[in-house]
């Protein structure tokens, strides 16, 4: 169902009445995610956030038009909902052009497992539909909700640029800005156009701010909103300020953009669409998000193997039975097991993975062998992170920085129809 202007202002209002989404127990802001003891409720969140699912049709005319498998991030619902991602895929069929927008909010030194997963996706984006990204670090957003420094939170964006850059996207599609670095021009322009639209009470029935919330944070808002325009980004786009913007982001983000959308046909500008995905739990299950703030729920990428076996083993949730003869016996809840979710994050083997499920259900794999193989996958992959990041110069940083034209941004539908 198309939301229109007027609608999407409701929804913002309507997902909750003081800015958070509260079913039951459960509580979903750009800043805070708690589940219930069943976990995150997407089907739930979908309704309240009147987003879209996306359905095996979608993801086929991914691998359709893009000539290759779609991710397993789509096949497995790991992103599993939408605002108009039909609209991107038909612009770019008919052999027009978008880029993609996401971004970091650099409060720790370290990214942490659920930090790789939409760079991981976007460069999958990227190099699917050959079109440029915009990586925006909100270091002013960590000034203002956090315990930071203006120079430390600047320096924390570059350290968090470094394992960005590690993921491994193109230099020629991909520009990271700091927002203390960058924002000025036309970027401060459109901020202006959008908080001119906005008013307290939408703020406040989008993120519940109250009368204690100090004003930076009802400024920040449209900070995230002006990477959606095109128009922000002049020495890449130049005068194309209808460029269309695909953000991929956890649901969560929703919020932001549902402003965002709403604002952007009374400036002139086309809504974004956006591709949402699911959180990636903490160690001790989906009532929460991992948070980089607590080493007990995290497995950073600075981790050795070491250290993730140890809190692979003591702190990730089991739905294994207590004893041997009880796991033979009644297997295990596949719905509820932290490994098995890692997994469905991080194994790409679809006929692996359902093997173990398979094992590990009916009680042929015991939690120690399951947390074992769960061990030895993240740190292959934090391994690999970490020699990707020693290899990440000063140098690197600054030209994936430099705002600068990048004039090979874009491939088409075209491109590969001919090929």
């Amino acid at each position: 169902m198309e939301v229109g202007p007027q609608s999407e202002a409701v929804l913002n209002v309507a997902a909750a009445a003081v800015g958070e989404l509260a079913i039951s127990d459960q509580v979903v802001t750009p800043w805070e995610v708690t589940g219930t003891s069943q976990g995150v409720n997407y089907d739930k969140l979908v309704d309240q956030f009147g987003c879209q699912r996306i359905d095996t049709a979608l993801i086929d005319r991914i691998a359709h038009l893009t000539s290759r498998p779609a991710h397993h991030f789509l096949r497995r619902g790991i992103f599993f909902a939408h605002r108009d991602l039909n609209q991107i895929l038909d612009l770019y069929e008919q052999g027009e052009k978008f880029y993609l927008y996401t971004g970091r909010g650099p409060s720790s030194e370290s990214l942490h497992l659920g930090h790789l997963v939409p760079f991981m996706f976007t460069k999958y984006l990227q190099d699917a539909f050959k079109v440029p990204v915009v990586i925006q670090l909100t270091d002013d957003e960590k000034f203002l909700w956090k315990d930071l420094s203006i120079a430390e939170s600047k320096r924390l964006a570059r350290e968090n640029a470094k394992d960005i850059i590690a993921c491994g996207f193109d230099i020629e599609r991909t520009f990271i800005f700091s927002d203390f670095e960058y924002v000025g021009g036309p970027f401060y322009e459109n901020m202006m156009q959008v908080a001119k639209r906005v008013t307290f009470n939408t703020l406040r029935g989008t993120f519940g701010f109250t009368p204690e919330d100090h004003i930076g944070k009802c400024c920040f808002p449209p900070v995230q909103a002006a990477p959606s325009f095109a128009s922000s980004f002049p020495h890449l786009f130049g005068v194309n300020d209808q460029l269309r913007c695909l953000i991929p982001c956890a649901i969560d983000q929703d919020p932001y953009f549902r402003l965002t959308r709403d604002v952007a046909p009374k400036i002139g500008y086309p809504k974004p669409s956006l591709i949402e995905s699911k959180f990636f739990p903490a160690l001790q299950g989906e009532i929460g998000k991992m948070s980089a703030s607590d080493p007990n729920t995290a497995i950073y990428l600075t981790d050795k193997p070491k250290v993730i076996k140890e809190k692979i083993r003591k702190y990730a949730f089991s739905s294994g039975q207590s004893t041997t003869e009880l796991q033979r016996k009644y297997g295990a809840n596949l719905d509820v097991d932290v490994c098995i979710k890692y997994l469905n994050f991080f194994l790409e083997d679809d006929a692996e993975f359902e093997h173990i499920k398979k094992e590990y259900k009916a009680g042929n794999m015991l939690t120690g062998k399951l947390k074992d193989h769960v061990t030895d996958i993240l740190s292959k992959i934090a391994l690999a992170h970490q020699n990707a990041r020693a290899q990440v110069s000063d140098e690197m940083v600054d030209a994936y920085m430099s705002a600068t034209p990048r004039p090979n941004m874009f491939g088409t539908y075209s491109d590969y129809a001919k090929s």
